[in-house]
């Protein structure tokens, strides 16, 4: 496969023909007796070259239209050398042109995919190395135990964001479990297959998240999906688990109204869970709403959960300015 230069030849538009009889002294040389001054004139390309026989050759003259050959007739005799001395001249000129060539147009490589795929080749058997190292003894998935040991050698705690940011990337399809086909896809699309690089790895993805909106928006879709329990066929985050992933999640870019959110949360033990609307409309209610909620509209199609919430914020809003009215008039 690949791209590789193509020969060059020298073309002449003489053929020399000879009988395996005849001595090299009985070819006859093909002579121009014109006067130095006169133009020779141009024959028709469809014109043989040669006429031959059965007992002599006929040479017609011949004009050389290569453009890769600097060879002239001898100017002793303005005859065309057909000794071995001129094929040998033929050759090293062909060789020298190659060579000309190979030195001013660069080596193509094989495949334009194989620049730099040193960098981001992977080893699926380093990548099964490492799943088995961490692996349950009794099931082919990394659970709780196994989980740890890797955050430990990772040098993360379990509750870091970065967890979860390797949770997204594997697509775990649920908590505290990582199966084969989810950690050796997960790597291979991380591009890496050790250790060192998955720690490499976890730092230039949470940096990204930062800046790149979209990419966080996914994993904030993927959250929700990551702590329901699928084995019982759970559709609703009990409200103690979305309240933590709601802090993790927010590691780094925290919207000004989540302690206010998750506080009243808490207060309200009879909120048991959280939809799935709910959880990916928060988002959209923490960009809108800002700090103090004024720019929330309850006529709006938001879920009934934040017109409770927001509703019990201008209450306690209502009370503080009412105990400020009162301390005042005292």
């Amino acid at each position: 496969m690949g791209h590789c230069l193509s020969c060059f030849n020298n073309h002449t538009n003489a053929d020399v023909v000879t009988s395996p009889n005849r001595k090299n002294d009985e070819i006859t040389e093909i002579t121009t007796n014109q006067p130095p001054n006169s133009v020779t004139p141009d024959f028709p390309q469809e014109e043989p070259l040669l006429h031959n026989s059965e007992n002599n050759i006929n040479y017609h003259k011949v004009i050389s239209h290569s453009h890769n050959t600097n060879l002239v007739s001898s100017a002793t005799n303005n005859s065309i050398d057909t000794s071995s001395d001129y094929v040998q001249k033929i050759h090293q000129n062909s060789e020298k042109s190659k060579a000309f060539y190979h030195n001013i147009i660069p080596s193509i490589p094989r495949t334009m995919s194989s620049l730099g795929s040193n960098e981001l080749k992977v080893s699926e058997s380093k990548i099964n190395q490492l799943f088995d190292h961490y692996k349950d003894s009794l099931e082919d998935a990394i659970l709780a135990e196994g989980i740890e040991n890797l955050c430990n050698d990772l040098q993360l705690d379990p509750d870091n964001f970065k967890v979860l940011v390797l949770a997204w990337k594997l697509n775990a399809s649920q908590m505290c479990r990582f199966t084969r086909a989810e950690f050796i896809q997960g790597l291979k699309n991380m591009k890496t297959d050790s250790i060192k690089g998955i720690q490499q790895k976890l730092s230039e993805i949470a940096n990204t998240l930062d800046s790149d909106s979209e990419q966080f928006k996914d994993l904030y879709r993927f959250t929700f999906k990551f702590g329901l329990d699928v084995t019982s066929g759970q559709r609703i985050l009990p409200s103690d688990i979305a309240i933590v992933l709601w802090r993790l999640v927010f590691t780094n870019n925290e919207p000004p109204i989540l302690d206010k959110w998750l506080a009243y949360l808490e207060k309200n033990p009879h909120i048991r869970g959280v939809p799935k609307d709910t959880w990916n409309m928060f988002l959209n209610f923490c960009e809108f709403v800002g700090e103090d909620l004024s720019s929330y509209d309850d006529t709006e199609a938001w879920p009934s959960l934040f017109d409770d919430f927001v509703e019990f914020e201008n209450d306690q809003m209502n009370q503080n300015i009412s105990k400020n009215n009162v301390i005042i008039q005292d």
